[in-house]
């Protein structure tokens, strides 16, 4: 990659209950400078749990830290509850909003930060 090159941001959500991705999933992209929040992007996953274009790339992508806010509550009451045990109402769900807080040192990099969910738990990493 060249001194000039532009990184990016990309996510995607896979439902890990249901082995499929999480489509229709809402997401928040936040800039966090000192005690500033700052909203860049606001979005919602297509059928492939992905997003149709990077949250942030080019010039607009600097060194920083940022929060990805997942609305996993919303997604669940959907209807997307295949992963709770028998008797359970997506009502009783445990999960709500997912922040996830990272730093970008790198700016001229692809930064992949991907979620795992399930109605109980999630992961993430920096993939690729």
């Amino acid at each position: 990659m060249s001194d000039t090159a532009k990184g990016y941001l990309t996510t995607h959500v896979l439902d890990t209950a249901r082995g499929r991705p999480a489509g229709d999933l809402r997401i928040e992209l936040y800039r966090l400078e000192g005690g500033t929040r700052l909203r860049l992007a606001d979005v919602a996953t297509n059928a492939d749990g992905r997003c149709e274009a990077p949250l942030l790339e080019g010039d607009d992508f600097t060194a920083g830290v940022y929060e990805l806010l997942f609305h996993a509550g919303d997604y669940l009451r959907a209807g997307h509850t295949s992963g709770l045990p028998a008797g359970q109402s997506a009502a009783g769900h445990f999960l709500d909003r997912i922040p996830l807080q990272f730093t970008v040192d790198a700016p001229n990099e692809h930064y992949h930060v991907p979620l795992l969910l399930s109605p109980y738990g999630y992961s993430t990493y920096r993939g690729s």
